[in-house]
């Protein structure tokens, strides 16, 4: 059956070498609907970003844009607004008829570790074709902080598919009416659409920006960091707040989201012309994600919001972005939230695991 490969098959791939690894690859890297990629022993610093090219290979690259190359063993700085490629543990040998597709994890995200997956041949970020054989490097440029990183931190995962998948506008609102999808209206158009929030009930705060100058994130130390340290509390009493050009915000869907089991979505910027700034860089939701099978019911979508050449004003419940649904080949065997281990379950306008809590 065609969709998106389910735990049980992305193990299946590994016993049969379609995944390999330089280290063996831990049970705890595959998701419900995608494998968790590991971070090698090099890093290499790059005078800009780039992809391979249509028959060209990232190392012949590299030489052409290497500065130089750091030693990740012992733990290394990965500075701010540098640019760094790092060769990952994992490698494939694809089916002719499974493609894949990556994304960084929620945390990544959350730090604005911006995180893309590059392969030889490539001419697309995070798209990897269909039969590839061969490396899969992480191109890494941190742009609100600097991160501490050692060889098999996993910062990006990739998901595979097989055949069409996608789920249309048509279909995705007979789900909707079946199994509701969201805990309101449902704004269907190319996608789930989904809003902001920024009238949380009993408080004034919406969200966080990231501070201009701060210390080094350990991405090795979770509930550790006082959010003090590296946020600004962004507050509104009207509903609206202004974003500033560069500054990176964190905020919050207004609605509950629903993934149910035998469905993955992946969260999209939405069009352009909405307003001059993005929405989402770390964009799997997995199946079971807010959904009552996997102790969920309903979970806010955490918004990664960063304004690009002008200021622009955000209002309450404006839509923002959309998940683009798609159907599993089977249901995983384990889902978001039930006996794994999933941090945002359940979640809210939330950091990173790497900040204490309250």
């Amino acid at each position: 059956m065609s969709g998106v490969l389910p735990n049980q098959m992305i193990s299946k791939m590994i016993a049969d070498s379609q995944i390999a690894a330089t280290r063996e690859i831990n049970p705890a890297q595959v998701q419900p609907a995608s494998l968790d990629l590991r971070l090698g022993t090099t890093a290499f610093r790059v005078r800009a970003s780039f992809l391979a090219g249509q028959g060209a290979r990232v190392l012949d690259r590299l030489r052409e844009f290497e500065m130089h190359s750091v030693d990740l063993s012992g733990g290394a700085v990965l500075e701010k607004g540098c640019v760094y490629v790092v060769p990952l543990m994992e490698s494939l040998a694809l089916p002719p008829g499974v493609r894949a597709v990556a994304n960084a994890k929620s945390s990544t995200g959350r730090l604005d570790l911006l995180t893309r997956t590059i392969t030889d041949g490539g001419t697309e970020f995070d798209r990897i074709a269909a039969g590839y054989c061969g490396p899969l490097y992480a191109e890494i440029c941190p742009r609100s902080f600097s991160v501490l990183v050692r060889p098999g931190m996993r910062l990006n995962q990739i998901r595979f598919g097989d055949g069409e998948a996608v789920l249309d506008d048509d279909a995705l609102r007979a789900l909707h009416t079946e199994t509701p999808l969201v805990d309101g209206p449902a704004v269907i158009d190319d996608g789930l659409g989904f809003s902001v929030d920024l009238r949380l009930p009993e408080t004034t705060l919406v969200g966080y920006r990231a501070k201009p100058h701060t210390g080094v994130i350990d991405l090795d130390l979770i509930n550790h960091y006082d959010p003090r340290d590296y946020w600004e509390n962004v507050h509104s009493e009207t509903g609206q707040i202004i974003l500033d050009p560069g500054a990176f915000y964190i905020l919050v869907s207004r609605e509950a989201v629903t993934i149910p089991p035998e469905y993955a979505a992946e969260m999209a910027p939405y069009l352009a012309m909405v307003g001059e700034f993005r929405v989402h860089y770390a964009g799997f939701f997995d199946p079971g994600f807010g959904h009552h099978a996997a102790g969920g019911t309903g979970s806010r979508g955490v918004l990664e919001v960063r304004c690009h050449e002008a200021p622009f004003v955000l209002e309450h419940g404006q839509v923002v972005g959309r998940l683009i649904y798609e159907r599993m080949a089977e249901v995983p065997t384990h889902l978001y939230g039930a006996g794994i281990a999933s941090n945002y379950q359940g979640q809210g306008l939330k950091l990173s695991k790497h900040f204490r809590a309250g």
